[in-house]
């Protein structure tokens, strides 16, 4: 590598035979900064000129920085993926996966695509979805509803303990591959014991013994639900660490595993809500759980067979110590990041906690455990990880806090018989779960292909902004419904919510997903990829638990009454005003402002310029003045701070 100030010029020679020129000449770069030995991109303020020499290429595909003299496909000169447009819909998709594939390879892609589209978009989608018909059948209210949705979804807040476990402790020499592997188990495990205790016509046997006993058939249910929960959180954030790894590696590979992956998981679930509404308005949720189990065992072989891409950890590697016949653990990782791998375990085990406290005990004492939480892992945030981290960290938390969930109170609304809500919309389960279902997965499909072909070369700030915009108008259909001016114009129900609500929410749902998975990824350092990305989606999830327990508070606290012959829905329009629109706007929208303005296919935070853990225990991070250093070492953090 040759540089000054002004020009960068490196030549990198790998061992698979290709060789590549890079010129950088970006306007005022520190000439200090490293250079990573990849092909760097530029942003419209900088001068770029990429040439490879491609020999040898043992995969077949094109690289980055490959220029292809196919003329009917466009190609990107730095090697981004190119998404699929509607203008050559064909090869541009198949151009659009060849270049995936150089970043991302094709058995890792197969195991994403299974774990999405029968897990994540299968057992989990008809999980959730399957919990508003069976909840209201035994009579449970939707605060209570929503509390048993924040413990059954509370798997996904523990994902910090999943990859901080997954990370330093290898069994069998591997990271990822048995913790899936018992991931899966524990799945199988849940819908066992359902299938055992759950029989036809259970609902109605409880029903008829009292409320005790339909609290004992829900709370068995919960356990069952959260078991299969586990397996796809587990799963997922398995993947997402391996695929945050490579982002990191590839940065100009953008967004596009993100749109991939949220487009099988689409998939699966317009196959899982096909099936969902139909057979819980006939009952037969024993069937459902059958599926279930179906679903659960689809990832165990390409798990076993090694299609997560993973190095064998061996017990010569230095700090790695046998705890015992099978199973490692990399003490000399902990001890060199002692203190976040604590707060990131802690963060994890708080989560299934939480909401045990809020479900079981106290609904109050749960909001106050929640707000302290909250604020502990804020003030640890700030004092481990670097400013840039904590400022992006901040903006998330905020962000994911401003969109009080009173989901559950919107379903029973929908759904209410005619003697709860008189000439409401009395939906059924076939429309308000699988017709409305298949329409948003079919949106949240398009979605996809929308966002990769218009948003995905946006600056962060921007397409964040439009679609918390776009999202709080959102809620204007539910707003109409309710009071019934769709009917005062002559628009049935069914009608309006399929164009408005199906549609639109489901839209806007993807539209913000993408962005904030493209975040979480991007702030994951190089060594913790897993236990950091884990920690950030798990504190995002965690924030939309307590989103979940402070609406359930709020519509118990409103004084709805959402079961029974005699219903009051009166408070549910000021709730919607307040909570989906006003505060999203006016909370989210600044937090944004926390996360650094950069496109999609640049690094968000520049870890060798922050030199964070890099050197174990002598290690310095600027300080938030800038250039001035502070000594930030983990034995040396408890002095320092």
């Amino acid at each position: 590598t040759i540089k000054n100030n002004n020009l960068h010029i490196s030549f990198v020679s790998s061992n698979r035979g290709m060789s590549s020129i890079d010129i950088h000449t970006p306007d005022g770069m520190d000439a200090g900064n490293n250079i990573d030995p990849s092909p760097l991109i530029g942003d419209d303020q900088s001068y770029h000129t990429s040439l490879s020499i491609i020999s040898g290429n043992e995969r077949g595909f094109p690289k980055k920085g490959s220029i292809s003299s196919d003329n009917n496909v466009d190609t990107d000169p730095l090697g981004v993926p190119s998404p699929p447009t509607w203008r050559r819909p064909i090869s541009s998709a198949r151009t659009y996966f060849t270049e995936l594939s150089g970043f991302f390879s094709w058995k890792f892609l197969s195991w994403l695509a299974i774990d999405q589209c029968f897990i994540s978009g299968g057992s989990l989608a008809l999980v959730t979805t399957l919990s508003l018909p069976l909840f209201k059948e035994l009579g449970i209210g939707a605060a209570r509803q929503q509390l048993y949705m924040s413990m059954i979804l509370s798997p996904f807040a523990m994902k910090p303990f999943i990859g901080v476990a997954s990370d330093l402790f290898p069994i069998r020499g591997y990271n990822k591959k048995y913790f899936a592997l018992y991931s899966i188990l524990i799945g199988l495990l849940g819908c066992s014991v359902l299938l055992g205790l759950y029989h036809s016509g259970a609902t109605e046997m409880a029903v008829i013994q009292g409320e005790d006993a339909s609290q004992r058939l829900a709370d068995i249910i919960v356990i069952c639900f959260t078991a299969v929960v586990y397996e796809a959180a587990a799963l997922d954030i398995l993947g997402e660490g391996k695929y945050a790894e490579l982002m990191r590696d590839h940065p100009e590979s953008g967004s596009s595993i993100i749109s991939f992956k949220f487009g099988w998981a689409m998939l699966g679930s317009i196959l899982t809500t096909a099936v969902v509404g139909p057979l819980s308005d006939a009952g037969h949720f024993h069937v459902l759980f059958w599926i279930t189990l179906v679903l659960s065992l689809t990832p165990f072989y390409p798990t076993f067979a090694g299609w997560i891409p993973e190095q064998l950890r061996t017990v010569e590697e230095p700090g790695m110590v046998k705890l015992c016949k099978g199973c490692l653990y990399d003490q000399g990782s902990f001890q060199e990041k002692k203190m976040p791998f604590i707060v990131i375990t802690l963060c994890g085990l708080s989560a299934p906690l939480l909401a045990a406290v809020t479900t079981y005990a106290d609904l109050a004492i749960g909001v106050a455990f929640s707000a302290g939480l909250i604020t502990a892992f804020l003030v640890a945030t700030y004092y481990i990880f670097p400013r840039t981290f904590f400022r992006v960290f901040l903006g998330i938390v905020i962000a994911c806090l401003s969109r009080l969930s009173i989901g559950s109170a919107l379903g029973y609304y929908y759904t209410a018989s005619e003697e709860c809500v008189p000439n409401g919309p009395n939906f059924s389960y076939t429309y308000y779960v699988t017709v409305t279902g298949i329409v948003g997965s079919v949106v949240n499909f398009s979605a996809v292909i929308l966002y990769q072909n218009f948003l995905s070369n946006w600056r962060f700030r921007p397409v964040l902004i439009v679609t918390i915009v776009i999202g709080s108008l959102a809620s204007i259909v539910d707003l109409i419904i309710i009071m019934r001016w769709n009917v005062a114009i002559g628009i049935p129900d069914t009608v309006f919510f399929l164009l408005g609500n199906a549609v639109f929410e489901n839209l806007v749902m993807i539209l913000q997903s993408i962005p904030f998975s493209a975040v979480f990824a991007k702030m994951a350092p190089p060594g913790m990829e897993s236990a950091v990305f884990a920690y950030t989606v798990g504190i995002a999830n965690f924030c939309g638990m307590v989103s979940s327990i402070l609406g359930s508070g709020v519509i118990r606290w409103s004084g709805m009454v959402t079961v029974g012959d005699t219903c009051d829905f009166k408070a549910l329009p000021t709730l919607i005003v307040i909570f989906r629109m006003m505060v999203p706007m006016l909370v989210g929208i600044p937090a944004v402002f926390l996360i650094p303005n950069v496109f999609q296919t640049e690094q968000l935070i520049d870890w060798d310029q922050e030199q964070w853990y890099e050197n174990g225990s002598d290690v310095t991070q600027p300080s938030a003045q800038g250039n001035e250093k502070n000594d930030f070492s983990a034995d040396s953090l408890h002095d320092h701070h």
